[in-house]
């Protein structure tokens, strides 16, 4: 009930996502539906229909990613300040999300059945009639359990994914809550697990303080008047440059530090202050895999490109592992390819602007180049395997152009929603540089910078695995 009341009072572009969603999961479903009807149509040909069933898993995959990113990119579904006294905690919310994630898929399968239905003719008295419906098996009766598993499949599959995307984990400066506690000299807590030897605590009484046994430190002796004046003075300015430093809403100063005596005792420390922007400086470190993937796919597609063993594609694996294997490459090295890109756009004397466009691009680099990169390496691969598969000129058929489209459909709009959630994480960023006085252009320019210098990256580099995955093979 409490999935149901969040999904209805969510926000419209937050609605717009979750029927996209629908959408998917319909398309999803009724492949699933098609490739039962078409084993029900031939009992004869169980490969076929097996193979059918194979294909349907790049959709399902499609479909379960774009459904972690609607709900990943969902304001609702992070924790918020005052809801686990409600018992809303991160547990619970993340199982919300993942039970509304479940309800959008259901919606979507529910459609896709009543669409396959209508088309069978079980629910007008009057089936589809048209060239290539054999995979409807009008006139023959669907069998329950399997249509309940292939309608599941979708729902369950998100949920789960959602699941374990959105799942609470713990800071990694965290220390382990299923560690062992160390105690330190007399039971008393402590940091660190370094043992110490016996008697180490009153050894030669270095632990014991002076004051603590009433006698006056041997180092202390009474001042002179010309230190007590110095010591005035010092004191004097101190204060005096407290008072000229802004407070903070408690009335502490937030650029001093107590001191033991419960003073301040002077300025922070710049090393205590944190750096903005520290965590851009680590590159993602999947690049190297992912160009040793895609060397070794394109070594593999034109491998089977130059012998050409086999007229049929099943009977060239090279030929399909090629292609398969440069665009996981492909999508390996995103990350990787857009840290690189946002260092080279900060390089050779940048300006505020090209500063800006590659600092966000090399912090975003994960979150914006990994769905960049399955967009990517979708496109090669659809190119490859439709110049392998349609080389004599036969047109595709309609269930293969909904498999492309929903597949293509769903990266690019993970590559959207990803690109809505980089935009709210850095919203701060954004109104801060709009505080200092920064034009209210710069973050739309600041946007199409990045976005042509990746086009100008990922777009040629594309079109080359795509046309090297899809060399026909020799005759």
């Amino acid at each position: 009930m409490l999935a149901l009341r969040l999904t209805r009072g969510a926000r419209p572009a937050v609605q717009l996502r979750r029927l996209l969603v629908a959408a998917a999961s319909a398309g999803t479903g009724f492949l699933l539906l098609c490739a039962l009807g078409h084993a029900i149509g031939h009992p004869g040909a169980p490969p076929d229909s097996l193979l059918r069933l194979v294909w349907c898993t790049a959709p399902l995959a499609a479909t379960v990613y774009f459904a972690v990113a609607v709900a990943r990119a969902d304001p609702g579904a992070g924790p918020r300040p005052g809801l686990s006294a409600l018992g809303l905690g991160p547990v619970r919310m993340m199982a919300v999300s993942a039970t509304a994630t479940a309800l959008t898929c259901a919606l979507g399968s529910v459609t896709a059945l009543l669409v396959f239905l209508h088309l069978r003719g079980d629910l007008t008295g009057t089936p589809f009639d048209g060239s290539g419906t054999d995979f409807l098996a009008a006139g023959r009766p669907l069998p329950l359990p399997a249509t309940l598993t292939l309608l599941t499949l979708v729902p369950g599959s998100a949920s789960v994914a959602v699941a374990v995307a959105l799942r609470p984990r713990e800071p990694a400066g965290s220390p382990s809550r299923s560690g062992r506690t160390a105690y330190g000299r007399f039971g008393a807590y402590r940091a660190t697990a370094v043992r110490e030897t016996f008697g180490a605590y009153g050894r030669f009484g270095r632990h014991l303080e002076p004051a603590a046994h009433g006698r006056r430190p041997s180092a202390a002796r009474q001042r002179t008047p010309e230190e007590a004046r110095a010591h005035l003075q010092t004191q004097t300015q101190t204060q005096t440059e407290q008072d000229r430093l802004p407070t903070g809403p408690s009335g502490q100063d937030p650029e001093r530090t107590p001191g033991p005596d419960g003073t301040a005792s002077g300025l922070r420390p710049a090393a205590a202050v944190p750096a903005s922007g520290s965590g851009s400086g680590t590159a993602p470190s999947g690049l190297p895999w992912g160009i040793a993937v895609l060397a070794v796919g394109l070594a593999a597609g034109a491998y089977a490109s130059r012998t050409g063993v086999g007229a049929v594609p099943g009977e060239r694996p090279g030929a399909l592992a090629g292609p398969v294997l440069a665009a996981v490459g492909l999508a390996l090295a995103g990350p990787g390819l857009t840290h690189l890109c946002g260092r080279l756009l900060q390089s050779v004397r940048p300006g505020a602007l090209r500063l800006l466009a590659g600092r966000l691009l090399m912090t975003e680099a994960t979150r914006i180049g990994r769905p960049l990169g399955v967009v990517c390496a979708v496109l090669s691969g659809a190119y490859a395997l439709g110049s392998l598969y349609y080389t004599d000129g036969r047109p595709a058929g309609p269930l293969a152009l909904l498999g492309v489209l929903l597949v293509i459909g769903c990266t690019v709009a993970t590559l959207l929603t990803a690109a809505v959630e980089a935009r709210q994480a850095h919203a701060g960023t954004t109104a801060a540089l709009l505080r200092l006085g920064a034009p209210s252009s710069t973050p739309r320019r600041a946007a199409a910078l990045r976005a042509g210098a990746l086009l100008a990256l990922f777009g040629p580099l594309t079109v080359i695995v795509a046309h090297l995955s899809g060399l026909s093979p020799a005759p």
